[in-house]
């Protein structure tokens, strides 16, 4: 794969600029920029290597070459097969299925997404290594989102900061909402914090982060109600927490309170839609999964 590198045409606007304050206003970070002076990148003004010190004249091309990215060692490249949805040169975007863990850990080493993901960049001939953007739990499936490049990550890290990039979510929760419980809509902002006696559950609690969801019923059952939700914050379990802190938690999510029904043995939580704003290409785009088959099978069962 050739270097990572990025392309700009110099406007009357930033005629006299130094470079490495046009690139600043590129979001290109100073971080990034030492890594390209000491570890295999270039800046380039019309074919020709520069330092960050040069002046810029309007219609200069600017050429940012990247460093090569190596995978850790850690992480074992694996054939799995992926059901990528969307990808160019900086993005891929996948639909996870649930049972697999978006990243390694000590329980979960092989088999995860990241795992399969470093595969496939090896089979096309991609040298990176893996910048997951928007994470799954283990047992929720749906769409995600993954940077090809640091650079990439970075943008959209910035991106989540200010919550540019969208997800929602559908699910399938324990009881009626109905207008006596709750109404057809509505918003949960409550605090999230790790619970005092466990290192994975999450719990309300008055010293923890802010956290905020909006849901929206969208049909009802006889021991379920179907939702879909949006955050506005990004909290570990925030959807799973929330849910059950107002008594309803979700289907087979035995760790808050739900129960395995119909065949729902992980949590019914699926990540359907996410949108972005394409960082280099500067376009918004979106990207929706459907309902996997389990629960299809609880809602056509009703």
């Amino acid at each position: 794969m050739e270097q990572f590198r990025l392309s700009f045409q110099v406007g009357q606007q930033d005629e006299g600029k130094l470079l490495r304050d046009f690139l600043k206003e590129k979001q290109i970070s100073k971080g990034a920029l030492i890594d390209i002076k000491f570890n295999g990148g270039a800046l380039d003004v019309n074919g020709s290597a520069v330092t960050v010190r040069y002046v810029l004249h309007e219609g200069d091309m600017v050429e940012v070459f990247f460093p090569k990215e190596e995978p850790s060692d850690d992480l074992v490249a694996e054939d799995i097969p992926l059901d990528i949805i969307y990808e160019d040169e900086y993005v891929l975007v996948v639909n996870k299925p649930a049972g697999m863990a978006s990243i390694p850990s000590r329980e979960h080493r092989f088999g995860t997404l990241a795992n399969g993901v470093l595969g496939y960049y090896r089979s096309k001939g991609i040298n990176a290594t893996i910048h997951i953007v928007t994470r799954l739990d283990l047992d929720t499936s749906g769409v995600m989102l993954i940077a090809k490049h640091r650079h990439a990550h970075h943008l959209f890290s910035l991106q989540q900061r200010d919550f540019g990039v969208k997800r929602r979510y559908e699910a399938l929760v324990h009881g009626g909402m109905n207008a006596e419980e709750v109404s057809s809509s509505g918003t949960v902002d409550a605090p999230i914090g790790r619970k005092a006696t466990s290192i994975i559950e999450r719990e309300v609690r008055d010293d923890g982060q802010r956290a905020v969801t909006h849901y929206e019923v969208l049909r009802i059952g006889a021991y379920w109600s179907y939702v879909t939700l949006h955050l506005e914050t990004g909290r570990t379990h925030q959807i799973r927490v929330h849910m059950a802190h107002i008594g309803h938690p979700l289907l087979g999510d035995s760790l808050y309170g739900g129960f395995v029904v119909a065949g729902m043995s992980r949590q019914a939580l699926h990540s359907c839609e996410l949108s972005f704003f394409h960082p280099v290409e500067e376009r918004k785009m979106t990207f929706r999964c459907e309902l996997p088959e389990d629960m299809k099978r609880v809602l056509g069962g009703s």
